[in-house]
């Protein structure tokens, strides 16, 4: 099985009618299927820094109306089954988007001793 990195595209800054507790459900029942591998939510764009040859800015990396709210990896066994997941996300009828991509790579870091 193969898998997809969901890169989820939401309007900057959230419309009011978004609802965060439809992208728990949503993750909820993609961990229920079996497919979800790991899903990460990251913090607003306005708390990002972009590191160029040049030096840092703050902000996200270009000027844009959507940033990356987040990405989660899928287990599905090919491009086809990974689209129709990902086009369940909430995102897309909040009026974002979603980028389905195959993994070529990956390295996990095993959790820090406490």
């Amino acid at each position: 099985m193969a898998q997809y990195t969901i890169l989820i595209y939401a309007p900057d800054p959230a419309p009011a009618e978004a609802d965060p507790q439809a992208h728990e459900r949503h993750a909820a029942q993609l961990a229920e299927s079996g497919a979800l591998a790991a899903a990460f939510a990251l913090e607003p764009a306005a708390k990002a820094a972009t590191v160029r040859a040049g030096g840092v800015t703050d902000g996200p990396f270009v000027e844009t109306k959507e940033v990356v709210a987040g990405f989660y990896i899928l287990d599905a066994p090919d491009l086809d089954a990974a689209v129709r997941l990902a086009a369940t996300n909430p995102a897309v009828a909040q009026g974002g988007a979603v980028e389905v991509r195959a993994v070529e790579g990956a390295f996990v870091r095993p959790p820090a001793e406490p």
